[in-house]
């Protein structure tokens, strides 16, 4: 198997995620900055142009970051980080989308759109009018976690899973380009502190 990386939040989660698990694949870097996840021979490998990707022993690649989570999770033996039952896997899933749609696409957009124009105009349809309004969504809805995060440890109460790693990723991302967590937010605060102390967070940034 052979990770394809780069910069930026989405291989940040998977590196993180194989550091959890005490996965060591080899790398290909993928030059984002320059482009190079956009032409050949990467579009080969990921038609979406996207990073990272995950290239499997037959040839055959999986992209998005949560297929390829999961399919570690699976493929590798060792504490489950998506669940053990069907109801913890449920439970899993369900954070992971909600901070998928609710705060990592807002918060994600709102960069491009904005700090992050430059880089993205030529590659993707960008709505700069939409940025502000993009980056108070997800701001809305970091407040909302918080509330449920009340008397939590992680967002699955006692469990640590993927859903934690993404939203922690995309948070770290936000601080470092100007949409950081409101401070109000107190629990989500604390949930970040406990998340950025873990090794995993600091071996994957």
């Amino acid at each position: 198997m052979k990770f394809y990386n780069s910069i930026g939040p989405n291989p940040r989660v998977v590196k993180m995620f194989m550091h959890e698990k005490g996965i060591t694949l080899p790398f290909v870097e993928v030059d984002l900055m320059q482009g190079e996840n956009r032409k050949e021979p990467f579009l080969a490998k990921n038609p979406a142009g996207q990073l990272p990707a995950l290239e499997l022993d037959d040839g055959s690649v999986i992209a998005e970051i949560t297929a390829i989570c999961e399919y570690l999770d699976e493929k590798f033996p060792g504490g489950s980080l998506i669940g053990t039952t069907p109801e913890e896997r449920a439970e899993t899933r369900m954070w992971t989308r909600r901070v998928d749609l609710n705060v990592c696409e807002p918060l994600a957009n709102g960069f491009r759109f904005s700090e992050g124009l430059p880089l993205f105009q030529n590659r993707m349809r960008c709505l700069p009018e939409a940025a502000a309004g993009l980056k108070a969504i997800a701001q809305d809805k970091i407040a909302w976690i918080d509330k449920l995060l009340a008397g939590k440890e992680y967002l699955a109460g006692k469990r640590m899973t993927l859903a934690d790693i993404l939203l922690f990723g995309f948070l770290d991302f936000g601080t470092a380009v100007g949409q950081p967590v409101n401070p109000e937010n107190k629990n989500v605060v604390a949930w970040f502190e406990r998340m950025k102390a873990r090794p995993s967070a600091a071996a994957s940034a």
